[in-house]
């Protein structure tokens, strides 16, 4: 097994011997990052063969991810220590962080063994540094005219370097954000928490800050450090909303102190909230830092995949959103023949107009295999299960331009072709997207009630 340590200050010039000439903008490689975030992820870090590997928890739970090896060369030959580091943890390989070419490693080296995707939510915002210096242009027009008002409001502004004599007035603006963003809170006090780090080790951990003043009082103020030799990342900034503009002002103020050898600054990720998301493309960023995650598959994830392909032609990065996110071996009926599997269908559990509801999804027969009855078999053995824990309804979606499968289901009880929505917590589509085109076959247990004239069905995962 790797011996990883924990990250320690003094740890700092080993760490950025690898990160630095790396070229690699991902926040999360940021040394101040690590240390200061690691009471939340537990992030570890070690060498081999000539690469840095940083292992941390993810989200702060139970799973452990390993960020992408960052070194000289090609990592690929050192994915399946990861991958038995991981098994003597009892879990499987999960790389977090990957660059597209880090993505294009993977599936050379280790072709067909992993699923991939992309949390938009987590993609970092890296702008050039001279557009938000300058905000030059007409695509900036609306920054200028925000900055114009607050200078002209508060024409007794100045801005000051961020110095340990104001870090306690720092966080007391910090206390009072805080206190206007409650729905948070779990990781609001996690953010505390790291700004007290911060503040405690500044200068040891590189970093560097900035403060905008209205007269005697703090409006705003920001730090951050260096992920790589050109690229800065702006860990935190916090303004009083009270100054309109004061955002935009200490944004600008900021990067025009930044020493030159900084060409592109990396705001971070948006989370997926919606109002952070549009703030940030309001700035035009020069690109978006991808930070894939690979997950090694287990067989019968494999043979899900490949059946899946064979089936339904879909496209890779769709199967996979679906492995990585909703799949479950305990959900997934097959029929096995000639050691493979040749025929599977996945029960998910979803609330309905209609009540507890299990959508029937993915009924696939490898075209080898078909003429055998395994579809029916698996479509029998759902129905039990679902009679059996009770369930209020079923529901199946016919592939459209297939019209012998509504007599082929007909015979399990499904009927009708109603318009279904889906809701997911991530946005993923178990249809088409469509509900016109989305018409489900229902089994109801009660059958005398009349049907909704559209369903709605919300996934419960």
């Amino acid at each position: 097994m790797i011996e990883f340590r924990p990250i320690r200050l003094e740890d700092r010039p080993v760490i950025e011997r690898y990160t630095m000439p790396s070229g690699i903008c991902n926040c999360d490689l940021a040394f101040a990052n690590m240390f200061c975030w690691q009471s939340v992820y537990h992030s570890a870090w070690a060498e081999i063969d000539g690469f840095l590997v940083i292992r941390f928890h993810i989200d702060g739970g139970e799973r452990i991810g390993y960020m992408q090896p960052v070194g000289k060369g090609d990592f690929g030959p050192i994915v399946p220590l990861l991958r038995e580091d991981a098994h003597a943890h009892g879990q499987r390989l999960r790389i977090i962080g990957l660059t597209d070419e880090g993505c294009e490693t993977i599936r050379r080296m280790h072709a067909g063994q992993f699923a991939f995707e992309s949390d938009r939510a987590l993609e970092d915002y890296v702008y050039r540094a001279d557009d938000l210096r300058n905000l030059t242009g007409r695509r900036y027009q609306p920054k200028r005219n925000h900055i114009n008002r607050f200078t002209a409001e508060y024409p007794d502004h100045r801005y000051e370097e961020l110095t340990p004599d104001r870090f306690d007035e720092c966080m007391a603006l910090e206390r009072e954000w805080r206190r206007a963003h409650e729905g948070h809170t779990s990781e609001l006090c996690a953010e505390q928490r790291a700004m007290h780090l911060a503040f405690r080790h500044f200068g040891e951990l590189g970093l560097t800050g900035g403060c905008l003043y209205v007269g005697d009082r703090l409006a705003a103020f920001t730090y951050g450090s260096a992920v790589n030799d050109h690229t800065f990342d702006t860990h935190v900034e916090k303004a009083d909303t009270s100054f309109d503009g004061a955002f935009t002002v200490i944004n600008k103020l900021f990067a025009q102190h930044l020493p030159g050898r900084f060409t592109l600054i990396n705001r971070e990720e948006d989370l997926g909230i919606n109002g952070l998301r549009q703030a940030k493309l309001s700035y035009h960023p020069a690109f978006l830092q991808h930070k894939f995650t690979a997950i090694r598959l287990h067989p019968d994830e494999l043979a899900c995949k490949e059946l899946w392909q064979k089936a339904f032609g879909d496209e890779e990065s769709f199967i996979d959103s679906f492995l990585i996110r909703y799949y479950s071996r305990r959900r997934m009926l097959t029929a096995e023949c000639e050691g493979r599997t040749a025929a599977m269908l996945h029960l998910v559990p979803f609330d309905t107009e209609l009540g507890r509801t299990t959508y029937i999804y993915g009924v696939a027969t490898d075209p080898a295999f078909r003429g055998r009855g395994l579809a029916a078999r698996l479509l029998g053995e759902a129905v039990r299960l679902i009679d059996e824990r009770g369930d209020d309804a079923a529901f199946l979606i016919p592939t459209p331009g297939e019209e012998w499968l509504r007599s082929f289901y007909g015979r399990f009880g499904f009927e009708g072709a109603l318009p279904v929505r889906f809701v997911t917590y991530d946005g993923f589509d178990f249809g088409s997207g469509d509900p016109a085109t989305d018409r489900a076959m229902i089994r109801r247990r009660d059958s005398a009630a009349p049907p909704p004239e559209t369903l709605t069905a919300t996934c419960t995962l």
